[in-house]
């Protein structure tokens, strides 16, 4: 499992740019499912196969990322917010000292996130206590604007926070677990499938530009008909100094999350008991929350009709280039699916 979300997780692919994941996992999956389709917004769509309802399983591609809004004289590149979630003070981004990569037409450039430091900076900015997007650049080692576009640069390209994805422990960190880690539970999960054990007609998809309001998963259902989706992502985790259970008590190690409600909806009732149920037949810890600030795919699957479940494992350090997870969390994850793959647990009459 650790090296499939080491992989996935060290991909470039913000929303828009998702392609090198999509293709990877478009030839990782390719021996396991019966066809395969990218669509023209992006996302890759794979049939599984089996009999039965057609259930969805999903989780999305992109990554939390920024634009090239210019480039200066001196070949310095200056960066907006992507994603509404990060249109906060550029401080609260975690961008300072950072690795960066920029994905341009031609290739990737590498450089650094950077702010004026203590010796060099003036007076009012060296009292600021909220640094703004004017106060944070990338760094590439050019010396002229030329030197920056020669290396393919220009407005409106990519650019991510670029760190190593590495163990800690029993735990992993690095950027992009959000989403990257649900799809390597996919990923994971397709390599211990039998499709005459399956009791659903199971399709996998990837999803686009979750992080830009649910883009792709808005597209998924258009011709398809699904009769039950289950979402994969982040979950939120309590165990940090300063957010007490009470409020959160979700955490590292204790299982997949169950989630029941959050910002955009509230998640299918039937679907999310019966994969409790398959997990308490299975011996499977679960953890059960809701998430007042946050959304998923979920909500957009929801909303085109298909009944739908969110299944998460706990992150902490969510929108941070040191999201940090459990890897027996995504074990447990992977067995959780199969076990409900392989047996009825929803009956066709779930709703009498």
């Amino acid at each position: 499992m650790y090296e499939i979300v080491k992989t996935l997780t060290e991909l470039p692919g913000m929303g828009g740019f998702e392609q090198p994941v999509n293709r990877w996992l478009y030839e990782r999956w390719k021996p396991y499912v019966e066809s395969l389709e990218i669509e023209g917004v992006g996302n890759l769509v794979a049939h599984v196969g089996g009999t039965g309802p057609k259930l969805l399983i999903e989780a999305h591609a992109d990554e939390i990322g920024f634009l090239v809004r210019s480039i200066d004289e001196k070949g310095y590149i200056w960066i907006t917010p992507k994603n509404t979630s990060l249109g906060r003070p550029a401080r609260d981004t975690f961008l300072v000292g950072q690795p960066a990569l920029i994905q341009t037409d031609t290739g990737n450039a590498h450089g650094v996130f950077v702010a004026i430091s203590g010796h060099v900076a003036p007076p009012l900015l060296r009292d600021k206590a909220i640094l703004d997007w004017n106060d944070v650049f990338v760094d590439i080692g050019a010396s002229s604007a030329d030197q920056a576009m020669a290396r393919g640069i220009h407005v409106g390209d990519s650019v991510i926070w670029n760190p190593a994805t590495r163990r800690l422990g029993n735990l992993i960190t690095g950027k992009a677990m959000d989403d990257r880690a649900a799809l390597a539970i996919m990923t994971e999960l397709l390599s211990h499938l039998k499709k005459d054990k399956l009791k659903y007609n199971v399709f996998f998809a990837s999803t686009v530009q979750e992080e830009m309001g649910l883009v792709g998963a808005e597209s998924l259902e258009r011709n398809r008909a699904f009769d039950f989706a289950v979402a994969l992502d982040v979950g939120l985790a309590g165990d940090v100094p300063g957010v007490q259970r009470k409020d959160m008590p979700t955490q590292l190690g204790d299982g997949p999350i169950l989630v029941h409600h959050d910002m955009s909806v509230h998640y299918d009732r039937y679907l999310t008991k019966a994969i409790s149920v398959c997990a308490e037949a299975a011996e499977i810890p679960i953890q059960h929350a809701i998430f007042p600030h946050y959304s998923s795919d979920g909500a957009a699957l929801i909303k085109s009709g298909i009944p739908t479940a969110l299944l998460a494992f706990a992150t902490r350090y969510t929108h941070s280039p040191f999201e940090t997870l459990n890897e027996s969390d995504l074990n447990q994850c992977v067995v959780l699916l199969q076990k409900f793959l392989e047996a009825s647990f929803l009956k066709e009459n779930h709703r009498k």
